[in-house]
This record gives C-alpha cells, sequence and structure tokens, in this order.
C-alpha cells in the first residue's frame, strides 16, 4: 500500500500524518524506512550521490519505478553506477527536487520505491 506524503520541509518530510526528520525510503509495501547514508557516504564523502552500494539497497525485485526527492534544492544524484544498476533492472528513476518529487510519487500508480532527501 503507496502511503500519501502529506508534505516537506527543509530536514523533514511528512507521511500519513507522521514527521520524519531524515531522509527516507518508501518500499513497495509501503514501509517507510531510515535512508542508510553511511553506504554512499563511505564511498564520496558526501550523502548527495548515492552509491552502488546504497542503490542496491533501495531496490525491490518488482519495482517499476524509483522516485527520488533530490532534497528541497535538488543537491541529491545518482552515481554513474547506481543509474546502470537501476536501468539493468528495468527500473525507470525519476529524480526531482523533493517538494516536486512527493507530488510525483503521490500520484504514481505504478510499482514505486521511493529515496527522499530532506535537506539541501
Amino acid at each position: 500500500m503507496k502511503p500519501e506524503i502529506n508534505g516537506t520541509a527543509f530536514g523533514s518530510i511528512t507521511i500519513r500524518g507522521r514527521t520524519y526528520g531524515h531522509d527516507v525510503i518508501i518500499q513497495l509495501d509501503g514501509e517507510v524506512k531510515k535512508r542508510k547514508k553511511k553506504l554512499s557516504r563511505a564511498i564520496f564523502g558526501t550523502s548527495h550521490v548515492v552509491s552502488l552500494d546504497e542503490a542496491e539497497g533501495v531496490y525491490e525485485k518488482g519495482a517499476e519505478r524509483l522516485i527520488i526527492g533530490t532534497g528541497q534544492y535538488g543537491v541529491l544524484r545518482l552515481s554513474e553506477e547506481a543509474a546502470d544498476f537501476f536501468g539493468k533492472n528495468g527500473c525507470l528513476v525519476d529524480l526531482q527536487p523533493t517538494p516536486q518529487a512527493i507530488r510525483v510519487w503521490n500520484e504514481a500508480r505504478e510499482k514505486v520505491v521511493g529515496l527522499f532527501h530532506v535537506t539541501c
């Protein structure tokens, strides 16, 4: 069951009426989890680039689309390896600044997973 995202502000996102003060992953079953930024930070020295290791943790078999909220100012991006990984698994990736990504998420009808960066 895909949860509705109610909104975002710098440093937070509200999903099903609950506010999270950290980046989140939303799984196919609707479960909301804290993003494991350390997987990317260990490789790139920043959590603003999604590494292959992190991509493998975000992807779920059967996902048709990954919606990524790239932050309030659109700073987050995929590494080439992560982008290739999603492509090889037939998962369309949609990167938008987080406020726009929320609209895309709420309107999506496919089997989607989400990664939402809540700061820059």
